[in-house]
């Protein structure tokens, strides 16, 4: 299968990535995520990513300029269902990317963090599917959790400390109690049995 994984950040594709490697899924990232803020953070999780797939040898596209005005034309007044907007945001246009290249199905390394709307992320997908006419690879890589933020501490690579919209920026740091226990509980979650490598 030839997948396009949109990607939110280099910490978040290290898991999964090594998840699909080992079943032999041909896949390409792609980085759209007009949400960031400020510029300076969203370039350096571009260069961030950029780096680790150059080391990685992973194909990554660049999706677009940066489209803050538009997040953010379509969050005002809306700032409650700010998540849902962004993750149709980003999963339509990752749709049409991978439709556009070729690709079988699109996913997306927002099904790793445990820090988003997990079924939300799912539901979206698929209803972008059937809108777009291109499968959705549904897979729930939250128990890689743990494993994840090693090896991207043990890579150096840089860690974001909030999602990155300037109203997650702002919960992240108004909140950091109720973010903490949220942190707590989402590393209780079991890990992904590991398959052996086909070699593929």
């Amino acid at each position: 299968m030839k997948l396009l994984l949109h990607i939110c950040c280099a910490p978040c594709a290290i898991f999964p990535l090594s998840v699909l490697k080992r079943r032999g899924v041909d896949t390409s990232g792609f980085f759209f995520n007009p949400n960031i803020h400020p510029l300076t953070e969203y370039n350096r999780r571009l260069q961030a990513l950029s780096d680790y797939a150059r080391d990685s040898g992973l194909p990554l596209v660049i999706g677009g300029e940066y489209g803050l005005k538009e997040f953010l034309r379509a969050v005002v007044y809306r700032e409650e269902e700010r998540c849902l907007i962004c993750y149709r945001m980003r999963l339509t246009t990752a749709a049409k990317q991978a439709k556009a290249t070729g690709a079988d199905a699109f996913s997306t390394t927002l099904l790793y963090s445990v820090y988003q709307e997990h079924e939300q992320i799912k539901a979206v997908g698929e209803a972008v599917a059937r809108e777009e006419a291109v499968d959705f690879y549904y897979e729930d890589f939250r128990p890689g959790w743990k494993e994840g933020v090693r090896r991207s501490r043990e890579m150096g690579i840089y860690r974001q400390p909030y999602c990155g919209c300037v109203y997650s920026e702002m919960d992240r740091y108004l909140r950091p109690k109720e973010a903490a226990g949220k942190k707590d509980e989402a590393l209780r979650l079991r890990p992904i049995e590991q398959e052996p490598d086909t070699g593929r």
